[in-house]
């Protein structure tokens, strides 16, 4: 695994890059440095291309300055101010036709997520925050990666990644993510269910939870009902239960399988910190219902803090001045809070 460094002071640098220019990346950028009231002690940046922030700040009706850079800045810029970072291996030629899948715009997205992740890992930034890619425009530049997780697992050096989703007072991982249906139950082991489990405890204090026994994690069934002792299915017992005991007898403080229409309610009322939840959809219903403009999805297992907006590029609306910036500020905010707890957790261990 590739390792990133941290300097021990001054404020925290957040990257945020730009995704597919011709999506709502650069609006939702401009849109949040223009209404300011950023975190404090944050020093988000953008990493992208001048041009694009430029024709999006026309589009939300300026208020902004934008200035080019080489480096990250070193302090948080005034309100208003956005510092690009732009790649130094890519130039963004020709026109940009918003709304419109182009393997230009594919190709910039992979240039810029390069360039964030060069960032963290020299030092110059502490954690990432994306705006959306789009998979087909990645597809058609060459990208040998489908998005954004498998392309940071392996410019960090091959971690192991799982996704997880933060809003509305929900905190869930997937076992299994864009894949369908038919395909989930054998998709699902007790080996990947307890990797995750694995990984959840490690990640889930970093929210600031702080139990003498780690965090509590719920594990959802497959099947209605968690399976109703086999009526519905028996993926429960014979993969899910078995994995939540070999976590217990590792010392992680999880339940399960518990069935996933109710866990939810339960999980707000403070019953768990965390849910791991078996297949996409069982994951994103109640996040997206709750909190659908501030959803946040949070990549767990790499060396460095990375959270994205929870939506895609929205061409059906990009460049029509109407995407909301609300999932971006929780990234960076999610992002803030993950990296500071994760540091402080460090230094407090040695």
């Amino acid at each position: 695994m590739t390792q990133t460094k941290h300097r021990g002071a001054g404020p925290l640098r957040v990257a945020i890059t730009l995704g597919d220019p011709a999506g709502v990346g650069p609006e939702i950028v401009v849109r949040l440095f223009k209404e300011g009231n950023l975190l404090p002690g944050v020093a988000p940046f953008v990493v992208g291309e001048a041009r694009h922030l430029e024709q999006a700040a026309r589009l939300v009706g300026g208020g902004v300055r934008i200035r080019q850079s080489r480096t990250a800045p070193d302090s948080p810029t005034q309100d208003g101010t956005i510092v690009v970072v732009e790649p130094t291996d890519f130039v963004f030629q020709g026109p940009l036709d918003v709304g419109k899948v182009s393997p230009a715009c594919g190709a910039a997205a992979w240039a810029y997520i390069r360039r964030a992740v060069g960032l963290v890992q020299t030092g110059e930034a502490e954690a990432i925050a994306t705006a959306p890619i789009h998979k087909e425009a990645l597809h058609a530049a060459g990208c040998p990666h489908p998005g954004h997780t498998e392309m940071l697992a392996e410019l960090a050096g091959g971690s192991r990644v799982a996704m997880l989703l933060v809003g509305g007072g929900v905190r869930v991982a997937l076992a299994t993510i864009h894949e369908p249906i038919a395909r989930v139950p054998s998709l699902l082991s007790l080996e990947k269910i307890l990797d995750l489990l694995r990984l959840m405890n490690r990640f889930i204090p970093w929210f600031g939870i702080d139990r003498p026994g780690g965090p509590r994690i719920a594990v959802t069934g497959l099947n209605p009902h968690a399976g109703e002792g086999g009526m519905f299915g028996d993926e429960e017992e014979r993969i899910i239960a078995p994995a939540v005991k070999r976590a217990q007898s590792e010392g992680i403080d999880a339940e399960g399988p518990v069935p996933a229409d109710t866990i939810f309610f339960f999980h707000r009322q403070g019953a768990c910190d965390a849910v791991l939840a078996m297949f996409h959809d069982q994951a994103l219903i109640p996040v997206k219902t709750l909190d659908f403009h501030a959803g946040v999805n949070v990549t767990m297992g790499l060396p460095f803090i990375r959270t994205s907006v929870d939506h895609g590029t929205a061409f059906n609306i990009a460049g029509r001045g109407m995407a909301n910036a609300g999932s971006l500020r929780a990234a960076v905010e999610c992002a803030a809070l993950l990296t500071r707890n994760r540091l402080a957790q460090s230094v407090a261990s040695g």
